[in-house]
């Protein structure tokens, strides 16, 4: 399923048409994005919870040439599925 599909269900669903399915979930998506970029967590009920880890700097190497690289630290975001989301897909 694609962004596409998921705006097609949500205008048959909420009986919207397709442009204002497609803003709503675009609105979401960016709530999402920015509650994440600030630091918090987002949680859906019954979904999941959205949050943001760490990942400390490391040394990795070159695959074409073996030599050392350095790999920066970085923030990630993370999913972690609620329990009606985990039963629904059991």
């Amino acid at each position: 399923m694609n962004k596409n599909d998921i705006i097609d269900h949500i205008a048959r669903q909420a009986d919207v048409s397709k442009a204002a399915a497609g803003r709503s979930l675009d609105a979401m998506l960016e709530a999402i994005q920015q509650s994440l970029k600030q630091g918090n967590d987002v949680t859906l009920v019954g979904f999941g919870t959205f949050t943001v880890g760490s990942r400390a700097a490391r040394t990795g190497r070159n695959p074409r040439t073996g030599a050392a690289i350095a790999i920066e630290a970085a923030r990630v975001p993370k999913f972690k599925p609620g329990k009606a989301l985990k039963d629904a897909v059991n």
